[in-house]
C-alpha cells in the first residue's frame, strides 16, 4: 500500500492558506486597517490638521499606525471575546478596553520606529511624534476597537447559542431514536417465533382445562404488544403503566414456566404517577427471565421493589442468578440501550447498578422524580 502523503491533503491547520480561519482573520485585518486609515485621514482633513497636498504622506503614516495597532488588537480582542465572554460577561468589556489601551500605546511606539527607519521622521522627533499621536491613537483605538469587540462578542455568543441548540436537538433526536430502538427491540423479542409459539402453545393447552386463563393470556399478550407499539414519544410513561406491562409479561411467561417462575411486586401506590422511561423496568425483568429462570431447572424468584427517597425514585429487581457486569453489556443489548436512554433523559442524575446480595443479584435503577 502506498503510504506517501499527498501535500494537497495535509491538515488545514498546518497550511494557513488552506485554513478558513486564517483567511477570515486576514480579510478582517485588511478591512479594519484600510477603514481606520481612511477614517484618520478624513478626521485630519475635517479639522484642518492636514492639507490636501499632504494627503499622500498622511495616508502612509496613518496606514502604518493602523497596521501596527490593529493587527495585535484584532488578534487579542478576538481571543478575549471567545475565551471570556461566557464565563465573565460583565468583565469582558473592561478586559478588552485594557488590551486596546496597551496595544494602542505599544503601537504608537512601534509606529514611530518604523517611520524613522523609512526616513519619514528624524530620530530627534521620535518622542514629540509619540506625544502628539498617542492620545489620538488611544481614542481612535478604543472607539473603533470596542465597537468591533462588541460585534465580535455578540457574534460569538450567537454562534455558541446556535451550537448549543443544535447539540440539544441532536441529543433529543438520539434519545427518540434510542426509544424507538428499544420499542422495536422489545416488540421483536415478543414476536420472536419461540416466544410467540410457546405462548400460543400455552394458550392452546389452557383452552380445554382453563379457558378463562387462556382468554386472559391472550388479552395480556395483546396489551403487551400494544404498549410496545404505542409507548409515548415523550420518553416517559407513568409507573403504573410500566408495572402493568411487567405483570402481563410475567403472567405470560408463567404459562410457559409454571411454578419455576415465581415473582413478587412490591411498589407503593404513591409512586403510581411517577414517570419512568418506557420498558425500563420490564427490560430488567425480562433479563432475569431469559438468563436466570430459563437456565435453572428449579427456576427462580424475581422480586420487584420500588421506593422514593430524597427526590429520587429507586426501582430494584432481585433474582437468584449469579449476576453480571455492566461493563460487559453492549449498546445493542436491552440493558445497554436502557443505560444510554437514562443518560440522555437524566444525565448523571440517573444510575443503574448491579450488586450481589448473598446468593442473589440486585439490579437497581434510580433517577430523579
Amino acid at each position: 500500500m502506498n503510504c506517501e502523503t499527498d501535500p494537497s491533503n495535509s491538515d488545514p491547520q498546518s497550511n494557513p492558506r488552506a485554513n478558513p480561519r486564517h483567511t477570515r482573520f486576514l480579510l478582517k485585518a485588511i478591512w479594519i486597517v484600510v477603514g481606520a486609515t481612511l477614517l484618520i485621514v478624513a478626521l485630519f482633513l475635517s479639522i484642518g490638521h492636514t492639507r490636501l497636498s499632504e494627503t499622500g504622506l498622511e495616508l502612509v503614516v496613518a496606514f502604518i499606525y493602523s497596521a501596527v495597532i490593529a493587527l495585535p488588537s484584532i488578534f487579542l480582542v478576538t481571543r478575549i471575546s471567545v475565551r471570556f465572554a461566557t464565563p465573565y460577561p460583565h468583565l469582558v468589556v473592561l478586559m478588552q478596553a485594557l488590551v486596546l489601551l496597551c496595544t494602542s500605546v505599544a503601537g504608537c511606539l512601534a509606529a514611530g520606529l518604523v517611520l524613522q527607519v523609512i526616513g519619514l521622521f528624524p530620530p530627534h522627533a521620535y518622542w514629540r511624534e509619540f506625544r502628539s499621536s498617542a492620545p489620538f491613537s488611544v481614542v481612535i483605538t478604543l472607539a473603533f476597537g470596542l465597537s468591533m469587540a462588541t460585534f465580535e462578542t455578540m457574534r460569538y455568543k450567537l454562534q455558541a447559542t446556535v451550537l448549543e441548540l443544535r447539540t440539544r436537538q441532536v441529543e433529543q433526536e438520539r434519545a427518540y431514536k434510542l426509544l424507538a430502538e428499544a420499542r422495536l427491540s422489545s416488540l421483536e423479542s415478543r414476536i420472536h417465533p419461540h416466544f410467540l409459539f410457546n405462548t400460543l402453545n400455552s394458550i392452546a393447552a389452557l383452552i380445554p382445562s382453563d379457558p378463562q386463563r387462556a382468554e386472559d393470556t391472550v388479552g395480556k399478550l395483546a396489551s403487551l404488544l400494544r404498549f410496545s407499539l404505542n409507548a409515548r414519544q415523550t420518553g416517559l410513561v407513568p409507573l403504573n403503566q410500566e408495572l402493568k406491562v411487567v405483570r402481563d409479561y410475567l403472567e405470560i411467561e408463567s404459562t410457559r414456566f409454571g411454578p419455576r417462575l415465581r415473582y413478587e411486586i412490591e411498589v407503593p401506590d404513591s409512586l403510581a404517577s411517577v414517570r419512568v422511561p418506557p420498558l425500563a423496568l420490564q427490560s430488567l425483568v425480562e433479563n432475569s427471565v431469559k438468563h436466570v429462570v430459563s437456565q435453572r431447572t428449579q427456576g427462580a424468584t424475581i422480586q420487584v421493589f420500588g421506593e422514593e427517597s430524597s427526590g429520587l425514585v429507586r426501582l430494584q429487581v432481585i433474582d437468584d442468578g449469579p449476576g453480571f457486569s455492566l461493563d460487559a453489556i453492549t449498546p445493542e443489548h436491552g440493558i445497554g440501550n436502557l443505560v444510554a436512554r437514562l443518560e440522555l433523559l437524566f444525565g448523571s442524575a440517573a444510575r443503574l447498578e448491579v450488586e450481589r446480595l448473598g446468593d442473589k443479584t440486585a439490579v437497581r435503577l434510580s433517577f430523579p422524580v
